[in-house]
């Protein structure tokens, strides 16, 4: 082997370690501390928990930290309400919300791939331009426009079509109407992705074989579009699950998400093994998502060849 063709390999591996490396560092390492965390005890302690693995004792040390992990905080989350009702609260309010998402950014999406290819890039773009501001000032523009003296409230009355301000802020309907608005972008680029690859000889072709353009969109266009609608799904439900800013700024005291209680048990309680055992939970929930939708992505692909 020559000596630039061993240079050529090394870096191919070189290059091929890089996500493996990045995967290793910035996820399988922090998991695996928080993992830890979740299996300790809460202590009033520095850190505020036990037990503390001390490398220095050796093996003996090891030993003796491994038979003090408890699964404690997980039991905890299996027999209190309050756990399980925030999890089946976050994944009712990501359920509804990706649907809704999906509702309002397919047609967007559509209307965007059909569009004059110069326009697109615009159009895009306008979709996009909502991220050049802080997700916590567009989350709190809201608030503004919520609020009983908001400007959604001056509008309708202005209009006559309400005689009195309604409660829209601390209601599930200001935290729907916050999601919705945060990840629509999530879920339009996908989509549009997708849609805008598609062969449209095929519409043409159902359109000479005598079949309507609603029964060609529905028969067509939609099944060729289940990738970007998949993708578009999962990037959206998967962070409003643990979603914590938009509740706790627009939803009500009685509207507790589990990102919301995951941050009072880490700073308001101080009880990081419940803490870590809560994201740990979310995180196995998500999972299943996740490998449903690499399933479907392999049979696809699979079915492609």
């Amino acid at each position: 082997m020559s000596e630039a063709v061993r240079k050529r390999s090394w870096s191919a591996r070189f290059v091929v370690l890089i996500p493996y490396a990045w995967l290793l560092v910035l996820f399988l390492a922090p998991f695996a501390i928080v993992l830890k965390i979740s299996l300790s005890q809460t202590a009033m302690a520095q850190p505020p928990y036990l037990p503390v693995l001390d490398l220095a004792a050796g093996w003996q040390g090891l030993k003796d930290f491994i038979a003090q992990l408890s699964f404690d905080s997980y039991a905890m989350l299996g027999s209190d309400w309050l756990y399980i009702l925030s999890y089946l609260k976050s994944l009712e309010v990501a359920f509804v919300s990706t649907v809704i998402l999906l509702l309002i950014g397919y047609p967007m999406a559509y209307g965007i791939a059909r569009s004059p290819r110069a326009w697109q890039p615009l159009l895009v773009m306008l979709v996009v331009l909502p991220f050049w501001t802080s997700f916590l000032i567009r989350v709190y523009a809201w608030v503004n426009i919520l609020q009983r003296d908001g400007l959604l409230n001056t509008l309708l009355l202005n209009l006559h079509i309400i005689d009195q301000p309604a409660a829209w802020l601390a209601s599930d309907t200001a935290i729907y109407i916050g999601v919705v608005y945060s990840y629509l972008p999530f879920m339009v680029l996908p989509l549009y992705a997708t849609l805008e690859k598609m062969d449209e000889s095929l519409l043409e072709a159902a359109a000479d074989l005598g079949s309507p353009r609603w029964k060609a969109f529905w028969q067509v266009t939609v099944p060729l579009s289940l990738p970007g609608i998949a993708a578009g799904a999962l990037l959206c439900f998967i962070p409003i699950c643990g979603e914590f800013v938009i509740p706790d700024l627009l939803g009500g005291s009685d509207t507790q998400m589990i990102g919301q209680t995951l941050w009072t048990e880490f700073f308001a309680n101080r009880d990081w093994p419940v803490a870590s055992a809560i994201a740990v939970a979310l995180l196995v929930l998500l999972l299943v998502p996740i490998m449903v939708y690499e399933r479907l992505q392999r049979r696809a692909i699979e079915g492609a060849r």
